[in-house]
Formats: C-alpha cells, structure tokens, sequence
C-alpha cells in the first residue's frame, strides 16, 4: 500500500517526512522499508535518518541548496523501493517484576481501573507489543498494543525520581524508563534490563519494529537478572519473526 506523503523542509540540513498521523502497523513497515531504501541507495550523503510513529527524518551532511530536487529524489525513491515483505524483526521476552514493594503505583492503579493486581498483571503480560520508535530519552520504547482496560491518564502530578526499569503505563501506552528521570506514568513494574548502553554500537538491543512481551518474574528472580546485568552476563530472550 503506497500512501500520501508530506515533504516539509525540517532545517537547513534536514527533511520531515509524513505519513498519515496513525498508529498502525502498516504505516511502521512502510516507512521502516522507506527508510531503508533511502540509506541504500539515495547519492546524498545522510548523517542519520530518524523514524517515529509517522515520519522520518533525513538529516543530510550538507546544506540543503535545492529543496525541491531533494523531493522528488526522495518521492522516486518512495515509488520505486516498496516491497510487500515484512521487514526482519525480533520478539523480545522482557522480564518484569510486578511485586508490590518494587512497583510504586500498582496498587493505586488496579484500585482506580476496578481490577485486582493479578488481573492488572495479566492484561499487561498478555499482548505482543510493537516498537514504533525510540526517544524521549535514550532507549525509551515508543509501544502500541496496550489493552484497552488499562489506558489511564497520566498523573495530575509527575513524580520527580523514577527508577530506571520502571514499566510504566500513561495514558494509551506502556513503556519502560532506560534511566532515572522524572515523569507522570503510572509505575506498575519493575524490569531488571538495560536498555540503554553507550558503550556499545547498538545502544538500545531493540529496533522500531521489533515485539516484546512482558514476562513477569517474582522478586528474587528480578535480583538476580539485575546483578548479571551488571556482570554483562544476561543475554534477554529473543526469537525471529
């Protein structure tokens, strides 16, 4: 399916493009695929290009100097370069810990959704979740696929201190803190991983695209993830789709 893109010049080194402003799954693989023919095969130099729920953003070396001819390389590039193949991609098992001591707000949250913690745990354990982007902050998983029951608001007033690990639900989402940050999620978990790593090349294990599932482990187990985390000694569970 071709779609109907937007071509805004960003700055002067950089180009937005837009798809319909969705959440939806079709979109993700068009324009993960559009930015992998752009990275193949566009003779500009790019520094980066950067995907979120519907758009990406070219950021080129040089200055734009002819915006309109970067355009329709881009749209000839767009009409050419569609494949129906899904592209590769990962299901993550991600461990969570939902014990109340390590997970701030599960309690407050199941109480103000009319459900018990163990019905909250299930409904978040349950779906496969796709991983739109990355951001926010480093290693932040943009996800869709939360259950409907347990979309809440965000808090009234944001906590100053969350824990890095913390999984957390606001408003339609559910995603994980990479680092300690403010921030107004409901904490409904605990996950041991890191998911931001300078030191490596791939900072973040996972990509747009890619699945999780939260698997919920109990106290001791989440303890001991986390000290072979430290240790470098945990490689978290995958499987190709």
């Amino acid at each position: 399916m071709k779609y109907k893109l937007q071509y805004k010049r960003y700055s002067e080194r950089s180009i937005l493009i837009e798809w319909p402003p969705e959440i939806d799954e079709n979109i993700l693989h068009d324009l993960l695929f559009f930015k992998k023919t752009i990275l193949s095969f566009c003779n500009k130099p790019i520094v980066e290009v950067i995907s979120a729920y519907n758009s990406l953003l070219i950021c080129y070396v040089s200055t734009i100097e002819d915006f309109y001819s970067d355009v329709l390389v881009l749209k000839s590039l767009y009409s050419k370069g569609f494949d129906e193949a899904r592209p590769e991609s990962k299901l993550w098992k991600i461990p969570v810990c939902y014990a109340t001591s390590l997970a701030q707000d599960l309690e407050v949250f199941a109480e103000s959704k009319s459900l018990t913690v163990e019905e909250i745990i299930e409904l978040h354990t349950t779906p496969l979740y796709t991983t739109y982007g990355i951001g926010f902050l480093p290693g932040f998983l943009y996800l869709g696929g939360l259950d409907d029951q347990l979309h809440n608001a965000r808090k009234m007033t944001p906590s100053l201190h969350v824990k890095k690990g913390a999984v957390a639900i606001g408003g339609s989402q559910t995603g994980i803190y990479p680092v300690n940050s403010p921030g107004g999620w409901h904490v409904i978990g605990m996950c041991p991983l890191d998911f931001f790593n300078p030191k490596i090349e791939n900072c973040c294990f996972i990509t747009p695209g890619d699945k999780i599932q939260f698997i919920s482990i109990e106290e001791n187990k989440y303890n001991d993830i986390s000290t072979l985390v430290l240790e470098d000694n945990y490689i978290p569970e995958s499987v190709c789709l």
